[in-house]
């Protein structure tokens, strides 16, 4: 098994500095979190929408399926965030990212039953602020990223920097616009200690999204993603029906209450799990641009490998002259 040591690598017990990100209905099951993890990288089952029940159910098929690590993603916004983490005490998993909410909620219960729990921010005040708190990383999540990229919209490679400089004390996994080993290789150069990879894993094989959600990641160029509910919790997802009728509205300077009406009226689960890419919202970011082809999740973590080993061994080497 390759492996390459970093902060990250050395503090989850993983052989590579690949997560795979917790994307709701994407890996909300144990096929893609177990394929990631036992490839050497960090895979995450995705909570979010799961009942508690199907959660259960899930954790305990990865707990069985792996003596790797491998987390869980936790949005604290959940109405019964409380229960879920009850559950998620109970199970005891290697590694728990925590996200929309405050780490003080969690940090102790977590951290004796020997969980790592790493917290995603988008800033360096609540990165600061997380630190302060003892988490053991941080997920810094760029301006790229599909899903719901941070409010001020910087790009991942400023804000990583900027985390790592102004919390050097923390390891940092970055995430956004990252879909090979080059861009691995950028990251860790950054200061990083791993990469985080959304939209590359929702075109694997074992993403439970349908077919034509992965067509449409895989169809879009770098350009073919869109951010849109700007005021009402903000997205990026490829470009469609449904984007192109929020950004006219958005341009028009429409009413808050129609502008919410047509953003609730569109759901992540009808294009994930039903196939409604044309109304619903196929959140990814801008990174399918650099995805053609659905793989299975072994086979790209082995390709980010080859790509990191390729990055790094072309790099010019930086001559002394007279």
């Amino acid at each position: 098994m390759t492996r390459i040591v970093t902060p990250v690598t050395e503090l989850l017990g993983i052989d590579l500095p690949i997560v795979q990100a917790g994307m709701s209905w994407a890996s909300s099951c144990s096929a893609l979190p177990l394929a990631v993890s036992n490839a050497g990288g960090l895979g995450v089952v995705a909570a979010g929408p799961m009942r508690l029940p199907d959660l259960a159910r899930t954790l305990d098929e990865v707990a069985a399926g792996t003596d790797r690590p491998w987390a869980v993603n936790l949005p604290l916004y959940r109405p019964d965030a409380d229960a879920v983490i009850d559950l998620l005490l109970a199970r005891r998993p290697p590694v728990l990212i925590a996200s929309q909410g405050g780490p003080r909620r969690y940090l102790e219960a977590f951290h004796a039953v020997g969980t790592r729990c790493l917290h995603v921010v988008a800033g360096t005040a609540h990165a600061r602020k997380a630190a302060d708190a003892g988490v053991d990383a941080l997920v810094v999540v760029g301006a790229e990223a599909g899903g719901h990229p941070p409010p001020a919209m910087v790009a991942t490679q400023v804000l990583v920097r900027a985390v790592v400089r102004a919390v050097p004390e923390v390891p940092v996994i970055a995430s956004g616009g990252v879909a090979d080993g080059a861009g691995l290789a950028a990251m860790l150069a950054l200061g990083a200690g791993a990469a985080q990879f959304g939209t590359r894993f929702l075109a694997s094989s074992e993403a439970s999204v349908h077919d034509s959600y992965k067509a449409a990641v895989v169809g879009a160029g770098v350009d073919g993603t869109r951010t849109v509910g700007h005021g009402l919790g903000v997205i990026r997802a490829v470009a469609n029906e449904f984007t192109a009728r929020m950004l006219d509205l958005e341009a028009s300077g429409a009413e808050e209450a129609l502008r919410r009406k047509v953003f609730q009226a569109s759901s992540l689960k009808d294009a994930a799990l039903h196939g409604d890419v044309a109304e619903g919202k196929v959140e990814a970011g801008q990174s399918a641009g650099l995805i053609d082809t659905v793989l299975p999740a072994a086979d790209i973590v082995a390709h980010i490998v080859r790509e990191y080993r390729s990055a790094r061994s072309s790099l010019p080497p930086a001559v002394e002259s007279n």
